[in-house]
């Protein structure tokens, strides 16, 4: 439904209110001030310079949040061979306990006895570079060998003349030798070829030591 709107009397439209003011006109620019009673308009701020600001003071180091690594500790120089005891006795038929890598590193003798049991016997042996212990054969002792440090050649046969069996041996190989086996070591190396032997019964008089293979070999030992 349309709503009829109707125009009061004597007005029509787009003609003001009888009450409305025209706007004020524009004021004109103010003449330039010129005469002795004259003030002058109020001059802005002066512009002042501002000084240089100091520098900052630099900033102290701020704490690591984690510690610094310790350096790399080096390592240690290997510990020599303790020197050998001062009595290489036979500590046979009685209570023995020994550090035999020690043992063994530290005797420089081709042949040293240092423990006869009544079915077991220890020896430590020293080989010098393109040295050998011998051909030789125990007919009823088997024989357990053990390298401490070296290398050399195992050779092992029934027949003195036909050694079948040879194996390069190094640093902590063991060989077993059974009874009625010709068997033989040479050192192959450029030091000393040292190793500790077991024999099961005892091979050797109790007290056994044989400074050197040439002393062995006149000893018919």
């Amino acid at each position: 439904m349309r709503r009829l709107f109707r125009l009061s009397p004597g007005r029509r439209p787009g003609a003001e209110h009888p009450g409305h003011r025209p706007p004020h006109p524009p004021r004109p620019p103010a003449p330039p001030c010129s005469g002795p009673g004259c003030i002058p308009p109020m001059p802005g701020p002066i512009p002042r310079p501002h000084p240089p600001r100091p520098p900052h003071p630099p900033h102290p180091p701020r704490p690591h949040p984690h510690p610094p690594r310790p350096h790399p500790i080096p390592p240690r120089p290997p510990v020599p061979p303790p020197s050998p005891p001062s009595n290489f006795t036979d500590h046979g038929r009685r209570p023995y306990v020994v550090n035999i890598e020690q043992a063994t590193l530290g005797n420089n003798n081709f042949r040293t006895t240092l423990w006869t049991g009544q079915y077991l016997q220890l020896t430590l042996m020293t080989i010098p570079p393109g040295g050998e212990i011998g051909l030789e054969i125990h007919h009823d002792t088997d024989q357990f060998l053990r390298i401490e440090q070296g290398q050399g050649i195992v050779q092992m046969g029934r027949d003195r003349r036909n050694l079948n069996f040879r194996q390069t041996v190094f640093e902590n190989f063991a060989v077993f030798v059974p009874a009625g086996t010709w068997h033989n070591i040479t050192n192959i190396g450029n030091r000393p070829l040292k190793l500790y032997s077991i024999y099961a019964p005892p091979h050797h008089p109790p007290g056994t030591v044989h400074a050197t293979k040439a002393i062995a070999d006149m000893m018919g030992d």
